[in-house]
């Protein structure tokens, strides 16, 4: 279950396009930020995705890519044209096709490297989509199958892109867009497969084609309510309209962070076992079994795009740090697993995260406003930077990693010494003990 947004320069605050996207997955499915640059291919050369090989092109872009550590593809990312996109599960009617072939994370890293437009994107995305189907297991631990959605911006245009098997639709993005994981496209869009309309009534999901609506036909209603994406798009589209003409790269993380409507009581992450909020905290149960592991904003400047990533879980205890395509990111020469290694930016990130919801409520404020000033200096000082050098671009990431990686074991040390004040409950408790075993965290 993810969250991606968009807000094109006509409604920022100044006049460039911003993406963001949470990538929720299973909670020891480790993140891993890596950038991949250009290359040439010999002719004939075959490229091996997640699942299945299929012809290279001849020149690929570099991406900067934010992904699962085992997956060959992304769940966001970038290229050198600053064409960006994110992908969303959304579960329909059409039989998932089991077999190898390409995920949706595949057709993302796909496009990046061989796009340098949203619209060329969405040609790439599905062409491939006709030509090869989507199809294969998208789960780390436990066996998941899904179709995706895409939101695909350049410093430009934006598109939704939205797939039911071998079918989509594809709506232009006019200001404010954010999906979710459902299908969002109705009765209008702007390109759309040949046969999308005719299959639905062949299967009689409407009895003729006047009465056709993409969500109301395609959409699994079961897994597609479960999924609470309708809340989570509401939030996130409604954080983006309230700031219309003022939006800033602060907004689209403020709301990524989200942990929906207060109430009479402040935010707790085990509280009940069927919500699942835009910052995404697993618990117990099957709808509460992935959370947020990575996040990345974009500033979409058509004189030189920075990226912002986390490279780590639980969104509301990271922080982001800037990455550009032009320079590798700092930190991530060791790849992760899906077991504790403090060699790795993730799993260091969560000693502080798992020491953090021991007792949320008194340890996040130890260090929540130190962690939001630290990153509006990040974000702002790269920004001033975003025209300079490659060599520029990589010592300040650098010098902004180590930064965090300082601060982010200070604050490891006061949480720890913070005795717990209150305690979970039992089935949340419970099922972060079994997550906690499976990854082999040490015991503090």
């Amino acid at each position: 279950m993810c969250d991606t947004l968009v807000a094109l320069g006509g409604v920022t605050a100044d006049g460039v396009a911003l993406f963001g996207k949470n990538s929720n997955r299973e909670p020891n499915e480790a993140h891993h930020v890596v950038r991949i640059p250009a290359a040439n291919h010999v002719a004939g050369s075959k490229v091996k995705c997640t699942h299945i090989e299929m012809p290279q092109v001849s020149h690929t872009f570099a991406v900067l890519l934010a992904k699962p550590f085992w997956i060959w593809g992304a769940e966001m990312g970038a290229n050198e044209h600053g064409l960006t996109i994110g992908n969303e599960a959304v579960f329909t009617k059409v039989a998932y096709e089991k077999g190898p072939g390409l995920i949706g994370m595949d057709f993302l890293r796909l496009a990046l490297e061989r796009a340098r437009t949203a619209g060329e994107a969405l040609h790439v995305i599905t062409q491939m989509l006709e030509q090869y189907g989507q199809g294969g297991n998208c789960g780390f631990a436990h066996k998941t199958y899904y179709h995706n959605s895409f939101l695909i911006a350049d410093p430009d245009s934006a598109w939704v892109l939205e797939t039911a098997g071998r079918e989509w639709a594809a709506e232009r993005v006019r200001d404010v867009r954010t999906i979710s994981n459902g299908i969002t496209i109705g009765s209008r869009w702007d390109e759309a497969s040949p046969n999308l309309v005719k299959l639905a009534v062949d299967r009689g999901w409407c009895t003729r084609s006047e009465q056709f609506h993409f969500g109301r036909c395609y959409s699994d209603p079961l897994y597609t309510s479960f999924s609470r994406c309708n809340d989570r798009q509401c939030r996130t589209t409604d954080a983006l309209t309230a700031q219309r003409g003022r939006i800033t790269v602060h907004t689209v993380m403020q709301a990524l962070r989200d942990h929906g409507p207060q109430g009479s009581r402040p935010y707790a992450p085990d509280r009940g076992i069927r919500n699942f909020e835009v910052c995404a905290h697993p618990g117990f149960g099957p709808i509460r079994a992935t959370g947020t592991t990575g996040s990345m904003v974009s500033h979409l400047a058509p004189d030189g795009a920075t990226h912002f990533v986390t490279g780590t879980a639980a969104l509301c205890t990271s922080l982001f740090k800037p990455a550009w395509v032009d320079a590798d990111v700092p930190g991530q020469a060791a790849l992760p697993g899906g077991t504790y290694d403090e060699a790795t930016l993730f799993w260091r990130h969560e000693a502080l995260h798992r020491a953090t919801l021991r007792d949320y409520a008194t340890r996040l404020p130890l260090y929540a406003g130190e962690r939001e000033a630290l990153e509006q200096g990040f974000v702002d000082e790269a920004l001033a930077r975003r025209r300079e050098s490659s060599r520029v671009h990589a010592e300040f990431g650098q010098a902004c990693f180590a930064k965090a990686a300082r601060a982010e074991l200070a604050w490891l040390e006061r949480v720890e010494a913070m005795p717990r004040r209150t305690h979970a409950g039992w089935l949340y408790e419970r099922a972060w003990t079994g997550f906690n075993r499976e990854a082999h965290m040490p015991v503090r």
